[in-house]
């Protein structure tokens, strides 16, 4: 991973963890590494991931399960998706769409870009 100076490096792990989740990497149920684990694999100080997992209990996308450790929640996809949509309608879109005013984008353009985007696949 390579952490930006932009964003706490706690929130940084979760968006990772958050977005293993949303490929199937990690899956609803299955548990994931240990703190001290991730930690080591991450070359970060174990309590930045136990933040990041304290954190990742918070949103209810991981359960901690006492003993035994932490699990992706069973409802961590549709809470994930969810919960980056809306930051997306509220941070993101509003700049998209005053740029595409500003540059007066038309339906044409993104038609063109849309076939641009299939051919390089």
């Amino acid at each position: 991973m390579d952490f930006k100076a932009t964003k706490g490096i706690y929130l940084q792990i979760a968006e990772n963890i958050c977005n293993q989740i949303l490929e199937g990497k990690l899956k609803p149920d299955e548990r994931v590494p240990s703190v001290r684990d991730l930690a080591t694999e991450l070359e970060v100080n174990r309590n930045t991931v136990m933040r990041t997992y304290s954190y990742l209990q918070a949103e209810e996308i991981f359960e901690n399960k006492r003993g035994v450790g932490f699990f992706v929640a069973s409802n961590a996809i549709a809470l994930i998706k969810d919960r980056d949509k809306n930051a997306f309608f509220k941070n993101e879109f509003p700049v998209l769409l005053e740029k595409i005013k500003l540059l007066k984008l038309t339906t044409k353009d993104f038609k063109q870009i849309i076939e641009a985007l299939k051919l390089n696949d």
